[in-house]
């Protein structure tokens, strides 16, 4: 689905941070965007994405059946799904979920420290440093904090 909606999304000055597609009968297809001019993410945006990328699905036709569309911004404690998220974030904590346990651990939580295109990098409150395989991170997520707000309210980018 990331490869029908994302072309569109650029030619409309959006970036795709998610697209996840949940239920059966009606499957929810939820995609998450953000403004490549970094301004906030509004109701008018998501309405226009919604009204342009069901179109283009329509067009495409990669479900069968009925589907829901639900376009939304990534918010202040927005998913990591990205290198140049877990980039931007860096300093700020974080829970991560894993594919597979990660030296014995299912999920942590700790200080984001960036990533490259192969693994993401987080120091535990422990303060043990972990290399992060991305193709085993099953979900990450940044934890809404005193210092998350104030990043995001003095840099409305994020």
């Amino acid at each position: 689905m990331a490869d029908i909606v994302t072309p569109t999304l650029a030619h409309l000055g959006y970036e795709l941070v998610r697209v996840m597609i949940f239920g059966r009968d009606r499957p929810t297809v939820q995609i998450m965007v953000e403004r490549a001019d970094g301004a906030p993410v509004g109701i008018e945006d998501c309405q226009r994405v919604s009204e342009v990328l069901g179109a283009v699905i329509d067009v495409e036709d990669p479900m069968q059946g009925a589907w829901t569309l639900e376009v939304s911004s990534p918010g202040i404690d927005r998913p990591l799904t990205r290198m140049k998220d877990w980039n931007r974030f860096s300093g700020h904590r974080a829970r991560v979920d894993f594919a597979e346990p990660l030296d014995g651990r299912r999920r942590v939580t700790g200080i984001v420290l960036g990533a490259d295109d192969q693994v993401a990098r987080m120091r535990t409150d422990d303060g043990t440093e972990l290399v992060l395989p991305l193709t085993n991170v099953r979900r990450a997520k940044l934890v809404l904090t005193d210092e998350l707000i104030a990043a995001t309210a003095s840099h409305p980018r994020n």
